[in-house]
């Protein structure tokens, strides 16, 4: 019958499986050598472990307790020997090992295989020792038995596609079950990351990033996610990390660069975290941005990586955490989130990524979740809803702010805070949106703000041919600001969200706030007439 380990590991409440690891194996193959000293290197290092061996159990069937303890296992660690795919009790519980976890929520639940003095290849081809009576159906097998054979052979190629390790009879084992162990440690120690709830949408653009990138494929992939200030780029590297982490030893999440990175020694102090998130045991010292450099090639170039550098906006962060393809080692997933493209183009990102503001439909259900906290508005607030959906456009930011602020007031409370947005608009959401204007230079600050009080919505060889008479190198400026995110260019027209234009009204009514004269911009007819009968412009 199968056993357990007594021993609980201190890790195992940080997540909600009764079992760190579970042990499946064929036990005349394996029991007394490998599965043996693998199974006591768990124990000894604290993992909770089940322990199954298909030869103490009776016949070819998966007993309910068997597959109340694959539910309920985080970690898979499958054995193919010689011999296993001759048992079809093994095969059986492959079987429910593939389903459970490849339809589980929780992404966190890993099948590891583990290939002992086998070709990988034969598993994933049932080639070799693979093609067994259970693996190959007889020309007079009915149906039923030809699709249990044809799910066999898919989780066995499922299983094989995976990454494991191979154990060759020139292999140290022993060097092998260090690898292991480490290896389940980093996963069960690594902690998700909070994402935040209601992710609306977050699901559709996460499978089209994965799309984008092959996990199968040896090379180095940098994957750069551009956007708009508060449609969700970082949410959604979160949620990639969460996603990938699993398959990853070494990982690192470098959050909010561009806010933490103010100076030089807050760039070596990101330098630092790296190779700490890499090299949790290294003793090196970094001392100058050019020695850590030279110190974190070094360090990934060995073991493949996930990175993530999320908000990034200078070249120079880019130079001395991520300097290029050959900094890391086969396998390694880099993401980098800018709201900057051209800082993504000229990193030489192999993909990049868009990320859109969000549908009608998506942006209605996320504003109802923060101002209902249900998944549609109540009838009494629905027409209401649809003009504050209408106000923010699509960008998450500005739904979850004002669902929150709206949340519990009544309709006419509502009604007056939809009239006030036009002159107040809400600072919170004006203040991240104002980082996209960090760093521009003042003909590219000019340009913006011409765009925002006069020119949006106009063709935009109009534009160039006005501005470009008021010296500016239009051309240029309309694509930096392109790349920023900041401007859109759609059937030849410029566009830009509301809220970016109305972070440009704001810039240029706080330079006259009393007196309208000293503004550089008039662009409402009412503050016209005013600042020509007091003539104080």
């Amino acid at each position: 019958m199968a056993s357990t380990s007594t021993k609980t590991s201190s890790s195992s409440s940080n997540h909600p499986h009764k079992y760190d690891v579970f042990l499946s194996f064929r036990g005349g193959d394996t029991r007394t050598n490998f599965v043996d000293h693998l199974y006591a290197g768990l124990v000894a290092n604290g993992f909770h472990t089940f322990r199954d061996d298909e030869q103490l159990e009776r016949g070819g069937e998966i007993s309910s307790q068997l597959l109340d303890a694959i539910e309920e296992s985080h970690i898979f660690l499958v054995v193919f020997s010689e011999n296993y795919a001759d048992s079809r009790w093994c095969l059986n519980e492959l079987l429910d090992i593939i389903n459970s976890t490849e339809f589980a929520r929780d992404k966190s639940r890993i099948v590891l295989p583990i290939f002992y003095h086998v070709n990988p290849s034969d598993v994933r081809h049932q080639s070799g020792s693979y093609a067994t009576r259970y693996t190959s159906p007889v020309e007079d097998a009915d149906e039923d038995e030809v699709a249990i054979i044809e799910n066999w052979k898919n989780a066995l190629t499922a299983a094989a596609n995976l990454s494991g390790y191979h154990v060759d009879p020139n292999t140290s084992e022993a060097q092998v079950l260090e690898e292991i162990i480490s290896h389940i440690s980093s996963c069960i120690d690594s902690v998700p990351l909070h994402v935040g709830t209601h992710l609306v949408g977050v699901d559709i653009h996460l499978n089209e990033i994965m799309n984008l990138m092959s996990i199968k494929s040896k090379d180095v992939l940098m994957v750069g996610i551009c956007g708009l200030g508060g449609v969700g780029k970082s949410t959604m590297v979160k949620a990639i990390y969460n996603e990938l982490s699993y398959q990853f030893k070494s990982k690192s999440f470098l959050d909010r660069v561009g806010d933490v990175c103010k100076g030089h020694h807050d760039l070596l102090d990101l330098q630092k975290q790296l190779f700490c998130d890499i090299s949790p045991r290294g003793k090196r010292k970094i001392s100058t941005l050019a020695e850590g450099i030279n110190v974190l090639k070094n360090v990934l170039c060995h073991e493949k990586v996930l990175l993530v550098i999320d908000d990034v906006n200078y070249k120079e962060q880019l130079e001395n955490l991520a300097g290029g393809h050959d900094w890391f080692a086969e396998g390694s997933r880099i993401f980098i989130t800018s709201r900057d493209k051209s800082l993504l183009v000229r990193h030489k990102v192999d993909e990049l990524y868009e990320l859109p503001q969000l549908n009608w439909d998506q942006a209605l259900e996320l504003f109802s979740w923060h101002a209902f906290d249900r998944r549609h508005p109540y009838d009494d607030f629905s027409k209401l809803s649809n003009r504050f959906v209408q106000y923010c456009q699509g960008l998450p930011l500005a739904l979850k702010t004002l669902g929150s602020f709206l949340f519990k007031m009544q309709p006419d409370e509502w009604e007056s805070e939809l009239s006030k947005l036009d002159e107040e608009p809400n600072m919170e959401i004006l203040d991240v949106l104002k980082v996209s204007l960090n760093g521009l230079q003042d003909t590219h600050k000019a340009i913006f703000l011409d765009i925002a009080c006069f020119f949006k919505g106009k063709y935009k060889d109009f534009i160039i041919k006005i501005l470009d008479g008021c010296g500016f190198h239009a051309e240029s400026g309309i694509r930096f600001l392109k790349n920023r995110c900041l401007l859109t260019i759609s059937n030849g027209k410029v566009g830009m969200h509301n809220l970016i234009q109305q972070l440009g009204h704001k810039i240029v009514r706080d330079e006259g706030l009393k007196n309208k004269g000293m503004r550089s911009r008039l662009w409402d007819h009412k503050d016209v007439l005013d600042v020509l009968k007091k003539r104080t412009v």
